[in-house]
């Protein structure tokens, strides 16, 4: 049973990191900054929590990994103002202020007694705030694409694979809470980044992070159904009901902002 929950989690980061990795390269990196809010990282975290230590465990972990997305906001936050100010080694310094970033917010969030109601505050609250701060970061293409090489996609899917099997692995050790924080973590996100930073620039990350806070509406959503759906249907149906729920957010919310990109287009042109 332990060995297939490895092998599981492996596969499945892998495959999410490797396809985000494509999106951004073949569609943008507007497009994998917003699917990069979509559920997968915290998806896999949960499920995989709720599989080990029960249902109820997990449910009351999604509480605080809706507070922790305020912490993944800081991450991306510090990872864009050090990348953006220092010009040696930024790809280092910039990692590790994110982490340490996500670390203290994580902290902060640990010492709250958090409920659905003021965690979706805080996180509604930091996605607003956030954005603000990123709205007049340029949408840069990927110009020139490089040749994608299988160890280049290993690497890419490696992290993410050894961030959800800490993640995962020390959910019964620090409780639902940090667990729960923890799975918050840009899992997804983070190993994209920094591929998409060697292999293009900054400019490119810095597409993704802006359009990072308008996927997370769907996480939002995700979170939850998981609060109140694995307790009700079990954890396989919920993940299901979670991410059929987030998926017609995150359609509803591409069909929203696609009419609105168009109304202004057509205001500037009249």
């Amino acid at each position: 049973m332990a060995d297939w929950l490895i092998v599981s989690k492996i596969f499945v980061s892998i495959s999410i990191v490797v396809g985000l990795s494509l999106v951004a390269e073949h569609v943008s990196p507007r497009a994998a900054g917003i699917l990069a809010g979509y559920p997968l990282g915290a998806a896999i975290s949960l499920f995989f929590i709720g599989v080990e230590n029960g249902k109820v465990f997990a449910a009351q972990g999604a509480v605080y990994t809706l507070g922790g997305l305020s912490a993944s906001l800081v991450f991306v936050y510090f990872y864009f103002k050090i990348s953006s100010t220092i010009r040696r080694f930024e790809l280092l310094f910039s990692s590790a202020a994110a982490i340490a970033g996500f670390l203290v917010a994580a902290k902060v969030l640990s010492l709250l007694n958090l409920n659905l109601t003021n965690a979706f505050f805080i996180t509604f609250c930091s996605i607003c705030f956030f954005y603000s701060r990123f709205k007049n970061i340029p949408n840069v293409l990927v110009k020139k694409r490089i040749r994608l090489t299988p160890f280049m996609l290993f690497a890419r899917a490696v992290a993410a694979a050894g961030i959800i099997l800490i993640v995962t692995g020390i959910a019964k050790w620090v409780g639902p809470n940090w667990s729960g924080i923890l799975s918050a973590f840009p899992i997804t996100l983070f190993p994209l980044i920094l591929l998409v930073h060697v292999s293009y620039g900054k400019d490119q990350v810095h597409t993704i992070i802006k359009n990072f806070p308008l996927g997370l509406g769907a996480l939002i959503v995700y979170v939850i159904i998981v609060k109140f759906g694995y307790p009700i249907v079990g954890i396989a149906w919920g993940t299901g009901l979670a991410f059929l729920s987030a998926t017609l957010y995150l359609v509803g919310f591409s069909v929203v902002s696609g009419r609105l990109a168009k109304k202004k287009s057509a205001a500037q042109f009249s």
